[in-house]
């Protein structure tokens, strides 16, 4: 089994296929690597896609101590598999807990992404919320614990942002539901508490995404509400941004809508390799309405 070693001794599992510039994809907490496996399929036509399991997710290691766990480890564990694998850059395709660590990789490694794709991220960025988030995370790691994670999964697989795939995807949203209950109930409570909970609000990272320069898609579903917001947030103050938005859906939107979600990534990173993704015109960040101010 393919494994590659973090620098704080973590063995992280991971899978590839195809061949070409390489794609890497980070799940996010209620997924592991399997739930990119429509994205593998094909994006592993036309590139080197590799996908792993985050910290905490057998095979990959899961660390008894939740300091073990956080947000500055979830990207430079990106890095990791990178640097494994032999690559200068890759492409970076990240949802929502994998979304956060995509845009963490860009502010703290930005030298080494082709590109990155930053998925549903969001929840409890707003400032209003956070503290919500926060008490939520400690309540959800408790459940885990408590329950173990096949209780947990019962209820965390209805929730707000994930009905939607229950009623488009009834079989989909059963395997998915199945997955999340394999997981170790360990790490999946530590990612809670060291991870989630901890991570910096979006609304305190404005000026470091402004100097963020690497070729930007931002791709969230309409549905997924935590992250409409800091979705904008983020198109406003990265300027080499785009938003994308998909229709009538929540929050697993490569498993909602795959093939919606491969079309719009796809065309990203075709862009992205033409040297056609543009930055932002200044002339398009104005306190005009109409550019007729006086």
């Amino acid at each position: 089994m393919p494994y590659t070693t973090t620098d704080d001794g973590v063995r992280l599992y991971f899978e590839e296929t195809g061949s070409g510039h390489p794609l890497i994809l980070v799940h996010e907490f209620a997924g592991d690597l399997r739930s990119f496996e429509p994205q593998m399929r094909h994006f592993g036509k036309r590139y080197r896609a590799i996908a792993f399991n985050a910290r905490g997710f057998p095979p990959s290691d899961a660390p008894e101590h939740v300091s073990a766990y956080s947000q500055a480890r979830a990207a430079d564990d990106i890095l990791a598999v990178l640097d494994h694998i032999g690559e200068p850059r890759a492409h970076i395709v990240g949802l929502s807990m994998g979304g956060f660590a995509t845009l963490h990789f860009g502010l703290r490694h930005p030298q080494r992404a082709l590109s990155l794709c930053i998925g549903g991220c969001g929840y409890g960025a707003e400032p209003d919320k956070r503290e919500t988030f926060r008490a939520e995370a400690d309540v959800i790691a408790d459940v885990i614990r408590t329950g173990g994670m096949a209780a947990f999964a019962e209820r965390y697989a209805y929730g707000p942002t994930r009905v939607q795939y229950q009623n488009k995807d009834p079989r989909g949203h059963a395997d998915f539901k199945a997955m999340l209950a394999e997981h170790s109930a360990v790490g999946s409570a530590n990612t809670q508490q060291g991870v989630q909970k901890e991570r910096p609000s979006l609304y305190t990272l404005v000026e470091e995404m402004k100097r963020l320069l690497v070729p930007t898609l931002i791709i969230t579903g309409d549905e997924d509400w935590p992250c409409l917001l800091p979705g904008i947030l983020m198109k406003q103050n990265i300027p080499s941004a785009a938003l994308a938005v998909i229709p009538n859906s929540g929050h697993a939107i490569n498993l909602e809508e795959p093939e919606e979600y491969n079309r719009i990534v796809g065309d990203f990173l075709c862009q992205v390799e033409s040297g056609r993704w543009p930055h932002r015109d200044p002339r398009a960040v104005s306190a005009s309405i109409t550019g007729m101010k006086n």
